[in-house]
């Protein structure tokens, strides 16, 4: 048995001094401009971009806030989560529910209508058991009995 071996073609020497003159001839990279203002440093904003930027957010976070102060959630134009919603119609009624009678309950009452899910019960039903695992006694619901919850007194 015998092996073949084989050479490299040769390549002419104008080819590699051509290359490494076009290496040389190629304009280096520089670095990247320094940004006018550094956010993880917290250096103050340089120009007047960067000082309406921080108005803007400034302003986002003061209307956050004022939403999150308001007491009563009727009041805000925000819609409720069809976990809150159910959270809410339980505390109304103070009778145990499945997560079925919930979503009927909360489409009859305009708090909340499915964005067009097959199983919104299913996805209520499975929050509602995760709140009750993760927060424990703190949760707002507590389970009554088997597929039926109440609200949390």
């Amino acid at each position: 048995m015998t092996t073949k071996t084989t050479k490299k073609a040769a390549v002419p020497k104008a080819i590699k001094s051509a290359k490494a003159a076009a290496k040389k001839a190629a304009p280096k990279k520089s670095a990247p401009a320094k940004a006018k203002s550094d956010q993880r440093t917290g250096d103050a904003p340089r120009s007047q971009l960067d000082l309406e930027e921080a108005k803007k957010l400034e302003a986002a976070r003061a209307k956050k806030a004022k939403a999150k102060a308001s007491a009563d959630g009727e009041t805000t134009t925000k819609k409720l989560s069809a976990i809150d919603a159910a959270a809410k119609v339980l505390s109304d009624s103070k009778a145990a529910m499945n997560a079925r009678e919930m979503i009927e309950a909360l489409a009859a009452k305009n708090l909340w209508t499915s964005p067009g899910g097959q199983t919104p019960w299913a996805t209520l039903y499975s929050s509602i058991i995760r709140e009750i695992a993760t927060k424990g006694k703190d949760a707002r619901f507590v389970k009554a009995e088997r597929g039926k919850f109440a609200a949390n007194a």
